[in-house]
This record gives structure tokens, sequence and C-alpha cells, in this order.
């Protein structure tokens, strides 16, 4: 089956059960789920409902979409994203992104859990991303936007700029949001790799050389097929703790979900106002 009618079918599916066109959409990641909740919630729809999608088998990951409005804006949200090293391929992971770009949003909100490579930064810290080190190691072909479902406002392109994917002016709003509300958030660079192991000494020293601030194991594809789109973006990562190779410690899952439950309440307010500027 044609991704083009995998994405139509999702489309159409989701259009029968809720009618309103979204004008933002948002991937939550590990341990940020419970900021949907905050939404009032129109309708509430299980991945294994929606034709063609993939199941979320991640800690942390309800696996749900979640339909409804902020702020009077009407917003579909993710909780629960899909990985490499789940098993998916590449064209089953970015697939909700192509089918949120084709129900119409013009804004994509992003979250990751993300180790630390700065020793600037600190655990439950945010970063905002400005650019990315793709160790993905994965073709591209699937990336690129098909033509939009019937009845879709996407207006799929190609740039040969990838860094403009990062929105600059939603970067500087929720710098201004932390101001205002005296958090810290930083601007940095996410190195991807396809986990679904924590890296070395080695690699952590080597990442950091080549200019990462931190290191997950998502975002990536999706923000890539978000650009195809012509899709403003803003991608966050939550710092979940901070790596210091020559003292080396065991990260647990439950340690990323802990950290990123307490900077949800931030991120909430960032994509707050992301929503309704």
């Amino acid at each position: 089956m044609s991704l083009e009618i995998q994405i139509g079918e999702a489309v159409e599916f989701i259009r029968s059960r809720w009618s309103k066109q979204p004008n933002v959409a948002i991937v939550l990641g590990t341990g940020s789920g419970e900021i949907a909740d905050n939404l009032q919630i129109d309708q509430t729809i299980d991945y294994g409902q929606i034709p063609n999608f993939p199941q979320s088998t991640a800690l942390g990951h309800k696996g749900q979409l979640v339909c409804g409005s902020f702020a009077d804006q009407p917003v579909v949200a993710m909780q629960g994203r899909f990985h490499l090293y789940e098993g998916y391929p590449y064209e089953q992971i970015t697939l909700p992104i192509h089918v949120l770009c084709s129900l119409g949003i013009n804004k994509l909100l992003v979250s990751n859990a993300a180790g630390g490579l700065n020793p600037k930064y600190r655990s439950a810290d945010i970063m905002l991303l400005t650019s990315h080190l793709d160790f993905m190691y994965r073709s591209t072909s699937s990336l690129f936007a098909p033509q939009p479902a019937s009845g879709s406002n996407a207006t799929p392109r190609f740039t040969s700029q990838p860094d403009r994917q990062y929105d600059l002016e939603m970067i500087e709003l929720a710098e201004q949001v932390a101001r205002q509300n005296n958090f810290v958030v930083h601007r940095g660079v996410y190195a991807g790799l396809q986990g679904p192991n924590y890296e070395t000494r080695a690699e952590y020293r080597m990442l950091r050389r080549i200019g990462a601030d931190v290191a997950g194991m998502s975002t990536i594809p999706e923000v890539t097929v978000a650009q195809r789109y012509a899709v403003r973006v803003l991608a966050a990562s939550i710092v979940s703790n901070v790596a210091k190779p020559d003292v080396l410690e065991p990260t647990s899952g439950q340690e990323v979900i802990d950290a990123a439950k307490l900077a949800a309440p931030k991120l909430l307010k960032i994509f707050a106002a992301a929503t309704i500027n």
C-alpha cells in the first residue's frame, strides 16, 4: 500500500471522529504526555484504532491521539511517539507526522527527553533545538512528503536549508516565556541516535566534541517530515541527566521519566504560548 493511501485512510478516520481543523499538533515524548491533559478534550483515539498507525511500546508513552482545543485553538496531540529502536522502519515512525500535516496544521510542537552533554545544563532544564546531528543512518527517501491527502491544506516542499525547520520566532517566544516565569531554557544542538542503548564514555566525548549539547533517539525524522510540508516547528528537549564521561553512572528509563515530569509544567507554558501566538 502506498504512503499516500496510508495517509489518506488515517486522515479520513480521524476526521470521522473529530471534525475540527487543527492549527497546531503536539508530539509529546517520554514523561511529558500529561501535557495533553490540559487541553479541552473533545476526543481521545487509541493509536490501535487509527488505520496504518503503529503501536507505541516505549516506556512512558500512552499511545493515543488527543483531539481538542487550547485557548480556543484546535489542537491535536500525540501522547507518545515511535522510535527506530522499537523495530519500526522510517516509513512507520514518520507516518503520523504526514497525517498531522495532512490534517492542515501550520505548527508542530515537539518534545523529547534527552541526555545532557553540555556541562552547563542541569537535569530538568529545557533546551530549544536550533540544529541537529543525524546519526540514525536511515534512508531519507520516505521523508519526502507526497501530494497532500484530499481536502488537506498542506503544501509539500523541499528546502536545501534544513536548519530553517527550527522556527526562530517560536524559539524567541519560548525564551520570553522562560524569562517571564523565571526558569532556564537553552538553545542548542540535538544529536539523534538510533538506540536503544545509552552512549558509552567515548561516544559522549565524541558527540560533545563535534558540537552536540544533548543526545536522544527521536525527533529528527519527525521535524524533517514537517519541513517538507512547510510547517513551522518548535522542538524542545527535556534534559534528563547530564553525562560525566569520567565518572559515568548508569541511567534508567525511570530516571528519564522523572526528570521529564519535573520539566513538564515549564514545557506546558512554552507550548501554550506557541499555540496561541
